[in-house]
């Protein structure tokens, strides 16, 4: 699967496994943080991601800090799946 492709599957699924209905995958920045000033997600959505992540692409992250250098923002995301799926 190409980078760009990924990316927009990857939108819609955040929407989807976070139920973000009155988002849509182009109001999602590729750039644009996840948390805080961003899209504004909290922890609880912080567990959800690792949960899609695990889910989807076979992607386990069991240490915290490291949860913290992927959930940054979609490009971030895209890259640690395209390095480390298994699915």
């Amino acid at each position: 699967m190409e980078k760009e492709q990924l990316k927009q599957q990857l939108k819609k699924q955040i929407i989807t496994f976070l139920n973000l209905m009155q988002v849509k995958p182009e109001d999602i920045k590729d750039d644009e943080p996840l948390f805080g000033e961003g899209l504004g997600l909290d922890s609880i959505d912080s567990i959800e991601l690792i949960v899609l992540l695990n889910r989807e692409y076979g992607i386990n992250i069991q240490d915290p800090k490291e949860g913290r250098k992927v959930l940054v923002d979609v490009n971030t995301m895209v890259d640690y799946i395209i390095a480390h799926r298994t699915k």
